[in-house]
This record gives structure tokens, C-alpha cells and sequence, in this order.
């Protein structure tokens, strides 16, 4: 993933992909709306913000789905914006949070990773 326009595409192909398969139990397009809204935030910080390449995965258990997204900043870590105009960005942390039962990030072998676990409202 090198552009906005990847991100773009990526997530109507995971909306598609979720169509064709059988989603978690209980799951409604609220909860997909959510999982698409979480991972195009996701995807579109990793390329802001992050380090060529960018890779994301999408795992899908009962209850949800667990969103990745790697890039090759370590040292540039996720960070709500403070006292700042929301025109000038910087609420994607709050954004995921809002929309996942839990989210972080972590380093390791040059490579630095945030995730997000979307649940369905059920689960939740």
C-alpha cells in the first residue's frame, strides 16, 4: 500500500470480501460500517504517518475482527493530537478508540504495528 487512492480501494475490497463470506455472529452493517471506518483510519495513518512499506490484515473471529496495520516508523508513534484545531488532524486515535473494544501499537524487528479490535454490538 503506497497511496490514499490504495487505501481507498482496499477498503472496498474488504467490504466486498465481507458480502461474500459469512460474518461473525450476530454481526449487522452497523458493525461493518465501524470495521470499515476503523480501517480506513487505520490505513490512511499507517501511510501519513508511517514508513514505506505498509501492509495491513484483516482476521475475523467470532465475535469480530482484529485490524493490523505495520509500516516502517519505529520511532514515530501513534499520538492523539492536544489542544489542537480538528482541522488540522489528529483525532484518528480518538476515532479507533471510539470504535474498537481495544487498540494499540507495538515495535519490533524494524517494524512498528497498531492494531484495533472491532467487535459486533453484540459481542460488545
Amino acid at each position: 500500500m503506497t497511496t490514499a487512492a490504495d487505501t481507498t480501494l482496499l477498503r472496498g475490497q474488504l467490504h466486498r470480501e465481507l458480502r461474500r463470506r459469512s460474518l461473525p455472529t450476530q454481526a449487522d452493517e452497523d458493525d461493518v460500517e465501524r470495521l470499515l471506518l476503523a480501517f480506513e483510519e487505520l490505513t490512511s495513518n499507517g501511510l501519513r504517518h508511517g514508513a514505506p512499506p505498509v501492509s495491513v490484515s484483516v482476521s475475523q473471529g467470532n465475535s469480530g475482527w482484529l485490524i493490523a496495520v505495520s509500516d516502517g516508523a519505529t520511532e514515530r508513534t501513534p499520538t492523539p493530537a492536544v489542544d489542537r484545531d480538528p482541522a488540522h488532524g489528529g483525532l484518528g486515535p480518538y476515532l479507533v478508540a471510539r470504535l474498537s473494544a481495544a487498540y494499540g501499537w507495538c515495535t519490533g524487528t524494524g517494524r512498528k504495528e497498531v492494531w484495533a479490535c472491532v467487535r459486533t454490538a453484540a459481542a460488545a
